[in-house]
């Protein structure tokens, strides 16, 4: 059983009440795409465990979360070809932290695009389009369930 806040953005997705674009899932953690991403492939991993910033956390769920950022990250890449990817985490409102349940950002990165933080406007179907290609990635690398 985990810790939620009924209250949580974040803990209504992990519980099916809002819906997401999953990229993957394990027992400790959920990871999804990000609505308003920087970049193609955007998502956010975070620990089923409500904790509202890292630190309030366990040092487990940290560890979880970056099991799942070492697990998924190259095969995202693959799955859009990207060059590399930004990892963030927004601890606090001073630091831009808008939902606070702990979450990791990886942001992928392309060949020849300026890198930015401007959150983009992608429509409904090209998010789908692009967690189609994630979850097929997922699914040849056995990381789908």
């Amino acid at each position: 059983m985990h810790t939620t806040d009924k209250d949580c953005l974040f803990c209504k997705i992990v519980a099916g009440e809002i819906p997401s674009r999953k990229v993957f899932e394990d027992e400790h953690t959920y990871c999804f795409l990000d609505i308003g991403p920087v970049s193609e492939g955007h998502y956010l991993v975070i620990p089923k465990n409500h904790a509202v910033d890292l630190q309030s956390g366990s040092a487990d769920d940290a560890c979880y979360c970056l099991r799942s950022v070492h697990a998924t990250a190259g095969a995202v890449m693959e799955a859009l070809g990207a060059t590399g990817y930004n990892l963030g985490l927004n601890h606090g409102v001073d630091a831009g932290q808008e939902v606070f349940h702990t979450h990791f950002h990886i942001m992928p990165r392309y060949a020849g695009q300026t890198r930015g933080f401007t959150k983009l406007s992608p429509a409904d179907h090209e998010l789908d389009i692009v967690q189609k290609k994630i979850q097929a990635k997922m699914e040849e690398k056995g990381l789908w369930n």
